[in-house]
């Protein structure tokens, strides 16, 4: 009898790959050890790398049926009477009550009336100026989202109250000077464009110092980041439901307001959701009590039903495990950049402190946009913004640490 032998003899077994490639085996050590990996198979990604998420993130696998059952369970067989005997009528605090935990929050003191971030946040503008009736200024961080100075300018005119449009290092600087002219403030704890942080409770502290009122924009916070509103006293906040929270397209924002606030608050939109008895059909307004003086007109069921089901797994991982698994994707995109590529990480945009910056990362190229859709092309959703701005965003649910390493592979292809 004679053994036969393999023409060629197998690799050892000790052997290793280097690089990029090894990054991978990396990838999945890290995805089997973190439990929040399992989370993502219950997304529906349809196989795309979605870093995207600061803008809009894929559902849960389990939403169409979720929605199913409020159409088919709720509203058609009941319609109105829906409203009281399925707690439609209660789902903005419902829903606002669920959300505050990520928010460092209370209950009682977040809605969710089912308005844009737009309305929300003009609403919560102008009642803090209302708070501060004597004071000729509104400031607002230059930065700032688009939106949020488009409204700023628009409260300013209202109210005829000057707007004072202050760089990030100018902001914190014109409020310890000029704080006592100033009736209130609005910035965001992330920047939106490089994700650099600006810690709330110390500009907080600086406005309450002056007297001013503070109004945060948690737009691109909320989900992804601990801001702990209550420990920082902030005064009133907002924020959209589709980016980190997932709540899907158009998702309704959210309003903070503290609970020692309400009494006072004075919201210039007193529709009749926000009635103390809204069924009396009053020909006056009477502000409900506390934070649902903040709800308008009647809500938009299914959004908030769509948000309240995006919510459940984001309640039952908590914000600090949130954030530690954001936090764990960003440093290991980093990792993977520099990877026989030594020039990537200096086109950074972001802070490289993970302690100084968001929920995502910025790289500067010169043709954002065309980078943008080649790495769609390659199944890698990311964003540009103008000039030159890729971002990409890390949720943590339902993001991997080999869907990071792929990504990081269709970058180097598509950069020369």
């Amino acid at each position: 009898m004679t053994t036969r032998q393999s023409a060629s003899p197998a690799a050892p077994a000790t052997a290793t790959r280097t690089g990029l490639p090894a990054l991978r085996d990396e990838a999945r050590r890290r995805d089997e050890r973190d439990p929040l990996t399992a989370y993502a198979s219950r997304y529906a990604t349809g196989g795309a790398v979605h870093l995207n998420g600061n803008s809009l993130g894929p559902p849960r696998e389990s939403l169409t049926s979720a929605l199913g059952g409020v159409v088919s369970g709720q509203w058609a067989p009941r319609q109105v009477r829906a409203w009281f005997q399925d707690g439609w009528l209660d789902l903005p605090r419902t829903v606002g009550d669920k959300l505050a935990p990520l928010l460092g929050a209370g209950p009682g003191q977040v809605v969710v009336a089912g308005e844009t971030t737009s309305t929300t946040l003009f609403n919560a503008l102008v009642a803090a100026c209302r708070l501060r009736a004597d004071r000729p200024v509104l400031l607002v961080e230059a930065g700032a989202f688009p939106t949020d100075l488009y409204i700023a300018d628009s409260v300013a005119r209202l109210l005829d109250r000057r707007l004072v449009v202050e760089p990030r290092a100018g902001f914190d600087a014109y409020l310890a000077t000029h704080g006592r002219q100033t009736a209130a403030a609005l910035t965001a704890p992330v920047d939106f464009r490089t994700g650099e942080r600006r810690a709330i409770g110390p500009t907080t502290a600086l406005c309450h110092t002056a007297g001013a009122v503070s109004v945060w924009d948690l737009s691109h916070a909320a989900g992804v980041l601990p801001v702990e509103l209550d420990a920082c006293a902030v005064d009133l906040a907002v924020g959209c439901g589709y980016k980190y929270l997932g709540g899907g397209p158009g998702a309704p924002a959210f309003l903070y307001v503290r609970s020692d606030l309400q009494p006072d608050v004075d919201f210039p939109l007193a529709g009749w959701h926000g009635h103390a008895r809204p069924f009396a059909m009053a020909p006056e307004f009477e502000p409900a009590e506390g934070v649902d003086r903040g709800r308008t007109g009647t809500p938009p069921l299914l959004s908030l039903a769509a948000l309240d089901h995006a919510l459940d797994p984001l309640v039952d991982t908590g914000i600090r495990e949130l954030h530690r698994r954001g936090r764990d994707l960003g440093e290991f995109f980093l990792t993977c950049l520099g990877e026989g590529r030594p020039d990537l990480p200096r086109r950074l945009a972001s802070p490289r402190d993970p302690d100084l910056r968001g929920g995502h990362l910025a790289l500067r190229v010169p043709d954002a946009e065309g980078l943008e859709q080649a790495l769609a092309g390659a199944g890698v959703l990311v964003d540009a913004r103008p000039p030159d701005l890729v971002r990409f965003a890390f949720a943590p649910l339902y993001v991997t640490h080999e869907q990071v390493w792929r990504a990081v592979r269709e970058l180097h292809r598509a950069l020369p």
